[in-house]
């Protein structure tokens, strides 16, 4: 499982995340497993990805194609992004996509959070994307990276990069699927 976190705070953009990997009761952690990041640079966005580890290097594929459409400036020009990655998942991933009659679209199965110098973004399974103005976190233990994030966003002296890192190490701390070290990686926002 994962845990994601995005803030955007004093003209900087972070993104973080663990680093641990579970399947089942095992679990692999960056102490065992070399390509532990769960986070990947495309163009000048960072992505964090949840649901499957095959996920990311899914992304890392699809991305790294020839005139791939991959914009992540607007919610719109990122679910356009979405939409053709979604049917290439299908397509030549072997995405299960599959739904239960209460899902009006087929899953894509995984979230993604965005960081760019556009600000932060996050996108749900069902291709739902939203842009935040604070912070936000996916993931199993993404509840406990929200609250730690709402108490240490208001303290001054704190990074974008600092809250994101404290959101995940408090939901390694009470999240059995996540686990340290962290990642993390900050950029400098546009100005608007």
């Amino acid at each position: 499982m994962t845990t994601i976190a995005v803030v955007r705070k004093n003209g900087y953009a972070a993104i973080a995340a663990d680093t641990m990997t579970k399947w089942g009761t095992g679990k692999e952690t960056a102490a065992y497993i070399i390509n532990h990041s769960k986070i990947l640079k495309v163009g000048g966005s960072y992505i964090g990805v949840t649901g499957s580890a095959t996920f990311k290097t899914i992304l890392q594929d699809y991305f790294a194609r020839p005139r791939v459409y991959a914009r992540f400036d607007t919610p719109f020009e990122i679910f356009k992004t979405w939409q053709k990655l979604h049917a290439m998942l299908k397509q030549d991933y072997y995405l299960v996509a599959g739904h239960s009659e209460e899902d009006a679209l087929e899953s894509t199965r995984m979230d993604a959070l965005i960081v760019n110098p556009r600000g932060i973004f996050g996108v749900a399974a069902h291709r739902t994307v939203q842009e935040f103005s604070k912070f936000y976190a996916f993931g199993s233990g993404g509840d406990v990276a929200m609250g730690a994030m709402y108490t240490t966003y208001s303290e001054p002296h704190r990074s974008a990069q600092d809250v994101a890192r404290l959101a995940i190490e408090a939901a390694a701390e009470f999240d059995d699927s996540t686990g340290l070290p962290v990642n993390s990686f900050t950029v400098k926002l546009a100005r608007k």
